[in-house]
């Protein structure tokens, strides 16, 4: 049983003629007569009476038609809504950042891709780089913004290095005003607001101490990225954070850059090798490519 073959059928029922049904169709009245006959055939049943000229429906055919009309509908259906996914214009896309990208780059980038996309759906986890790999491994995200290198290696995904930023230290500025630049080795016996567990920033700055041969010391231990600004402009001590969300917190911060080579992190795009992400993602992640050309080329 073709879809073919079932808009034929309705045609002749609702116009009770098989030449008009053939003109309304666009076919040879022949080749639809023959069609007709081949669901019959396939059915077991005449679906027409054809007595004197006259065609009317059969039991069979009765039985058929709100069966054929609702099969057609839902094909229909199922043409427009592939149609739809197809130009984007609905869909979903499950992406995946550390909470300081989520604050600091995706704002901007997610609104331009709206702009241009508003049907398609945009869910958003955060989680430090560990989780975000763990969680495109399993299939549960399209894409992840991650912060290289990875902490598992993992053969499975592809990255594309999207941006190096560098790391500043913002104080409350009613504290005293560090130096400027600021050296690793000056943050030594610095009371420290620091991230909690699981955050990429916290293991970049302890490494960085431990690489120069001390353990910095925290005032306040634990927090998201919001709750770590917040404890700085409290003047509970000093933090290192992405310049990005330096810029964007600015108002009640007191920003100060770290001596070279000072500390950058490189954030790149990760996405699972093995399966292509959905066409709604590779847009995404055109937009993200491009956003971040765009900010290049301005800051030159």
């Amino acid at each position: 049983m073709q879809l073919q073959q079932l808009s034929y059928f309705v045609a002749v029922a609702e116009t009770r003629h098989f030449t008009r049904a053939a003109e309304e169709v666009h076919v040879a009245q022949p080749s639809l007569s023959q069609q007709i006959r081949a669901l019959e055939k396939e059915l077991g049943a005449e679906l027409f009476s054809r007595a004197r000229g006259n065609i009317t429906l059969t039991d069979a055919g009765e039985t058929l038609l709100p069966l054929a009309r609702r099969i057609l509908a839902d094909a229909e259906t199922a043409r427009h809504e592939v149609q739809e996914l197809a130009q984007l214009r609905r869909g979903r896309v499950r992406l995946g950042a550390t909470p300081s990208l989520c604050t600091g780059l995706l704002p901007d980038v997610l609104r331009s891709f709206h702009d241009q996309h508003p049907g398609i759906q945009l869910l958003i986890e955060e989680g430090g780089s560990h989780d975000l790999v763990r969680e495109l491994a399993r299939g549960a995200l399209d894409l992840a913004l991650v912060v290289l290198p990875l902490p598992t290696p993992s053969p499975a995904l592809t990255t594309i290095e999207l941006l190096q930023e560098d790391l500043v230290v913002v104080s409350s500025p009613a504290a005293a005003a560090p130096r400027s630049p600021l050296r690793i080795t000056d943050l030594e016996g610095e009371p420290m607001v620091m991230f909690r567990h699981g955050y990429d920033l916290r293991d970049l700055t302890l490494s960085a101490c431990r690489t120069e041969g001390f353990e910095p010391y925290f005032t306040v231990e634990g927090g998201e990225m919001d709750a770590v600004l917040g404890f700085v402009r409290a003047g509970l001590g000093i933090a290192v954070v992405p310049s990005m969300i330096a810029v964007r917190a600015g108002h009640g911060l007191r920003v100060t850059p770290l001596a070279r080579p000072g500390l950058r992190r490189t954030i790149a795009l990760a996405h699972r090798s093995d399966v292509a992400p959905p066409r709604a993602a590779r847009v995404l992640q055109d937009v993200l490519l491009g956003h971040h050309t765009a900010s290049a080329s301005d800051r030159r």
